[in-house]
């Protein structure tokens, strides 16, 4: 038997719109994917770069999502202030048409809303929210919306803010609904602590890519030096179990068209504001 495939649950595709930094102007794949490649990184889960309609970059997104659906998943990228008012709309096209599996939102952007909470919960998605160092406020959304799995990546601070990811392991180990990320966690020790009082089925496989190094990325879950089962469950186990309720609603078949259909379970086969 093969063994499942290795998923980067945190990667950045297509263009921006603004020339800040690399963040809102464009996220290429190509040199991504050889890295992967190299690595052994066999799936990606794929969101847009920084943009002033979600809903456009969302289309882009998921014509990448269609050329290769073997190989990709997407999450829907929403905006709460820009996109008030039309949030379920937004994210049931991204689920129906585009076959995404889950919501993308930024504190850079604006502070998580009910509204994205609801339609989260009404679709049976997952929420990947950086919040860029506020972690204090985790246990209250959490609380608030037990029966949505929120994805809250780098610890807590892609800006290395070392008293909030600190703060954070303990709302991750206590809250059953909260899990985290390892992209652009750069204090190993507390990535190491994550685990140990959290659990490995609370913490998921992400590079941030295609900024940083995927390989590098990986490199550092391996040094963790997790029992083979638990390890699984990191690079790959545990998004494939917080998405499951939307891969099994839709699946995008091979010839890429737009219409959703049912499928079965697929065969497991100073910050930057990522």
């Amino acid at each position: 038997m093969r063994p499942p495939p290795i998923i980067d649950a945190h990667c950045h595709a297509g263009p921006g719109d603004g020339f800040t930094g690399p963040w809102d102007t464009d996220a290429p794949l190509g040199r991504y994917l050889r890295r992967c490649d190299e690595a052994g990184i066999g799936r990606s889960n794929l969101f847009a770069a920084f943009h002033t309609d979600y809903a456009l970059a969302n289309e882009e997104v998921g014509r990448i999502v269609a050329a290769r659906p073997d190989r990709f998943t997407g999450f829907a990228f929403v905006h709460a202030e820009r996109d008030r008012g039309r949030v379920l709309p937004l994210v049931r096209r991204a689920v129906d048409g585009l076959g995404f599996c889950g919501v993308k939102v930024h504190r850079h952007d604006a502070r998580l809303s009910r509204e994205i909470c609801e339609a989260a919960r009404r679709l049976r998605l997952p929420v990947l929210y950086d919040v860029a160092g506020e972690t204090t406020q985790v246990a209250l959304f959490a609380a608030a919306y037990p029966d949505v799995d929120f994805v809250i990546p780098h610890l807590g601070s892609f800006a290395d803010d070392w008293g909030a990811q600190a703060a954070f392991c303990t709302v991750l180990a206590e809250r059953p609904n909260v899990y985290t990320d390892t992209s652009g966690v750069r204090r190993f020790d507390l990535l190491l602590r994550a685990v140990r009082v959290a659990g490995p089925h609370k913490v998921l496989f992400g590079s941030d890519g295609p900024w940083l190094h995927p390989g590098a990325e990986l490199a550092k879950v391996r040094l963790l030096g997790l029992p083979p089962a638990a390890e699984a469950l990191v690079l790959g186990g545990n998004f494939l179990r917080l998405t499951r309720a939307a891969r099994l609603r839709f699946r995008r078949p091979a010839t890429g068209s737009s219409r959703a259909h049912p499928a079965s379970e697929p065969l497991a086969a100073g910050s930057h504001p990522g």
